[in-house]
C-alpha cells in the first residue's frame, strides 16, 4: 500500500517527545500515582486464568449491540485512563495524537488506522467492566508472573501465585508454543484483536494485541513462549510502541480537522457497523 508523504524533521518533533523528555514517561514512582497503584493492585490481584477464561466467554460473542465505528470512539471521550501515570486527556486525544504521528512518519495507511482505533476496545468500560479489567499493561496468565511487570508485588494477592499448576516458568503451556496459545490478561487489547482480525493485516494485529505487554516488547520477558511468528512481528510491536506512548502531551489535535481523513479511513478498512 503507498505511503503518504513524511513529515518535515521539525513536524515530527512536536508529535513526539523528545529523548531527554521520554525518560519520564511511565514513571511509577512519582508522587501522586495513589490512582494508578490502586488500579494495579485490583488488577494483580483479580487476573486469574479463571477469570480471565470467564471473559473470553463473556465478551468474544460480540453480541452486545452493534454501533459504527465512529460512535464507538466517540464514547472514549467520556474515559480517562486510570492506569495511565503520563496523561489525563481523553482517550480520543490520545488516539488522534497516536495516528497523527504515525501518519507524520509517512507509514501505510492501514498503521495509521492501527494507531486511531488501537485501543477502542476500551468500548468494554460502557458496558460495565471496571477499568481494571480493561486497561492496563497486559501480562500472561496461568504461568509465572515476572517481576518485570509493573507493581509486582501485588502479585502476592492473586490466588494463581500459589497455585502449582500455575506458578512455574511454564506454568500449563509448553516452552516456544507461541502466544496464541497464551491467555492474556483479559483486557480492551484482546478484545479489539478479537474484533479486528477479519478486517487488518497481521502486523497491525500484533501492534493491537500486544501493544500493552510491557514486559515482552520493552522488558524482553516471556521469550521462552514465543515462537516463529512471534517473534518476526516482535519489531512491529516495537515499532508502534513510541507512537502509542511519545505522542501524549497535554496539546491534542482538533478533532473537527482531522474527522473526515479518518471517517474515510475507517470506511476504507472496516464495515459501517461493528458488533461489539
Amino acid at each position: 500500500m503507498p505511503h503518504s508523504s513524511a513529515a518535515s524533521p521539525s513536524v515530527q518533533a512536536a508529535l513526539l517527545a523528545g529523548e531527554p523528555e521520554r525518560a519520564a514517561y511511565r514513571d511509577y514512582a512519582q508522587p501522586g500515582m495513589d490512582r494508578v497503584r490502586n488500579f494495579y493492585r485490583n488488577n494483580h490481584q483479580h487476573q486469574t486464568l479463571d477469570f480471565v477464561r470467564a471473559k473470553k466467554a463473556q465478551w468474544l460473542g460480540f453480541s452486545q449491540r452493534e454501533m459504527t465505528p465512529w460512535a464507538a470512539l466517540e464514547f472514549l471521550n467520556t474515559l480517562v485512563d486510570e492506569s495511565d501515570p503520563d496523561i489525563e486527556l481523553p482517550q480520543i486525544s490520545h488516539l488522534l495524537q497516536t495516528a497523527e504521528a504515525i501518519r507524520a512518519d509517512g507509514h501505510p495507511d492501514w498503521f495509521v488506522l492501527t494507531g486511531f482505533i488501537h485501543d477502542l476496545g476500551k468500548v468494554l468500560c460502557l458496558f460495565g467492566e471496571p477499568q481494571w479489567a480493561v486497561v492496563g499493561d497486559t501480562f500472561p496468565v496461568g504461568c509465572r508472573f515476572s517481576e518485570r511487570i509493573v507493581y509486582p508485588e501485588y502479585f502476592a494477592l492473586n490466588p494463581d501465585s500459589a497455585d502449582a499448576r500455575y506458578n512455574s516458568e511454564n506454568g500449563i503451556y509448553t516452552p516456544g508454543c507461541g502466544l496464541d496459545a497464551v491467555h492474556m490478561s483479559w483486557g480492551h487489547d484482546e478484545y479489539l484483536y478479537q474484533l479486528m482480525k477479519p478486517y487488518l493485516p497481521l502486523p497491525a494485529l500484533y501492534m493491537i494485541r500486544y501493544h500493552s505487554f510491557y514486559a515482552w516488547h520493552r522488558e524482553g520477558e516471556y521469550g521462552h513462549l514465543t515462537d516463529a511468528q512471534d517473534r518476526a512481528h516482535l519489531a512491529w510491536v516495537q515499532k508502534f510502541n513510541p507512537y502509542d506512548l511519545y505522542s501524549k502531551n497535554e496539546r491534542p489535535p482538533v478533532l473537527a480537522e482531522l474527522k473526515p481523513y479518518y471517517e474515510d479511513l475507517m470506511a476504507k478498512y472496516l464495515p459501517a457497523q461493528l458488533k461489539l
